[in-house]
């Protein structure tokens, strides 16, 4: 829902540091790193070690943010190195709620991470499949001069708000099933609000 108001602030801080960094590191290393810490994340969380999967937690959003700063940086942007990174992040997306649910086994739980993995499931294809589109119509991110590497029409739960989300969870683990419950509705509106956008931009005489 805000992601396209933190980009270009997040990209202006950023950017100084991410000019240092990208002479000595490859973009695509922070990728595997921001990868290799969310995996320590979803392994502490799963055995209750909650401070060190938050920290874990955290320094993968950090290496994530900076990577495709680093990329733009140093002028090393790739198909590929976007594509590795969304990729990697659906994994410790996947992963981190499965390790809290595993974390204190019940019943409410598995059903609660059962329907919140499914609206990402739908929702993965409810962005990836607009994306494509968008492009095939010269309307993608490079036409529209956005900084990621595809465009999706904006929804109520983004990057931004999945941060939050995820966090919530590390640190309420005994609100999870709620909290799994309230993403997943949330996604489930984002996801009406896709097709919405899909059938209005589509249709004959449509904008997109």
């Amino acid at each position: 829902m805000i992601d396209h108001l933190l980009r270009r602030p997040k990209e202006r801080v950023l950017a100084p540091v991410a000019r240092q960094i990208g002479q000595r590191i490859h973009p695509t290393v922070l990728t595997l790193a921001a990868f290799g810490a969310g995996l320590g994340a979803a392994v502490a969380l799963w055995q209750g070690a909650t401070l060190a999967g938050l920290l874990l937690w955290g320094l993968n959003r950090t290496l994530d943010g900076l990577d495709g700063t680093v990329a733009r940086a140093t002028n090393t942007q790739s198909d590929w190195g976007g594509y590795l990174d969304i990729m990697l992040d659906t994994v410790i997306y996947a992963l981190i709620p499965l390790a809290l649910a595993l974390q204190t086994p019940s019943t409410a739980r598995f059903i609660a991470l059962a329907l919140l993995l499914l609206s990402f499931y739908i929702n993965a294809v409810s962005w990836s499949y607009l994306a494509a589109v968008l492009e095939k119509r010269q309307a993608g991110a490079k036409a529209q001069g956005e900084l990621t590497s595809v465009t999706m029409p904006t929804g109520l739960i983004e990057g931004a708000e999945t941060v939050v989300f995820f966090t919530l969870f590390i640190l309420f683990p005994a609100a999870l099933v709620g909290l799994f419950g309230l993403m997943a509705a949330l996604v489930g509106l984002t996801i009406l609000q896709r097709l919405i956008w899909a059938a209005r931009a589509f249709a004959p005489g449509g904008s997109a």
